[in-house]
């Protein structure tokens, strides 16, 4: 059963974001399992040698650690701090306006 939220879904709602990074990342366990497990089911029913399911696997687990490094350690779920529009060095020159007087020829 798929989770349910209270309200309207954001990815700037902290609690959403976490909730979705582990979600990625359940599927992300779960589509290497089903991947790795039908690799390994042929290579010993067929009693192949193949070296590249070997690393294929060692590649993939290390980017799901790496995954799981990031989503459990390293991912920052705070309240995003607000950007401030104010300046914070020179003031633009401002263009002088045009004067639509035309001055007196002499």
């Amino acid at each position: 059963m798929p989770p349910r939220w209270s309200r309207i879904p954001d990815r700037k709602d902290p609690d959403f974001r976490r909730l979705d990074d582990r979600m990625t990342f359940a599927t992300h366990v779960a589509l290497f399992t089903a991947c790795n497990s039908g690799v390994w089911f042929f290579r010993i029913i067929q009693q192949q040698d193949w070296v590249w399911s070997v690393w294929m696997t060692g590649v993939w687990a290390a980017s799901l650690v790496a995954h799981a490094l990031y989503i459990f350690a390293i991912a920052d779920y705070s309240e995003p701090t607000p950007v401030t529009t104010a300046a914070t060095g020179f003031k633009p020159k401002e263009k002088p306006e045009k004067s639509t007087k035309r001055s007196p020829k002499l």
